[in-house]
């Protein structure tokens, strides 16, 4: 299953269930079935998401520095992040936030 968040003001973003699923956790947008469920961010609610998803971002990085840190300490090497990260899965949803606050129109997904 997929989430395609869409808006007038940009082109189409496409996510994984997960990683979907996730980014509406993070703005207080998922619903409580398991399936995607039809939504709307409306402008007046999209800076509190952008404000939650840089958040959430900055705390993922913060705790994977800091998890670094205590292998180093221990003397573990530490392998290559090879997982894609939250900032790499939000940037475009990111973008399409501001995008479509700038221009006060809304983004829906799976309608």
């Amino acid at each position: 299953m997929l989430y395609k968040f869409k808006s007038k003001v940009t082109g189409d973003v496409i996510m994984l269930q997960a990683n979907g699923r996730r980014v509406l956790q993070i703005i207080g947008k998922a619903s409580d079935d398991a399936a995607a469920a039809p939504g709307i961010i409306l402008p007046e609610q999209m800076a509190a998401a952008i404000t939650a998803l840089e958040h959430a971002v900055s705390e993922e990085e913060r705790m994977r520095a800091e998890a670094k840190q205590v292998a180093l300490a221990a003397g573990v090497e530490v392998a290559p992040n090879e997982a894609i990260s939250l900032r790499q899965r939000a940037l475009p949803l990111l973008d399409m936030l501001r995008r479509c606050q700038q221009a006060g129109k809304e983004i829906v997904w799976n309608v």
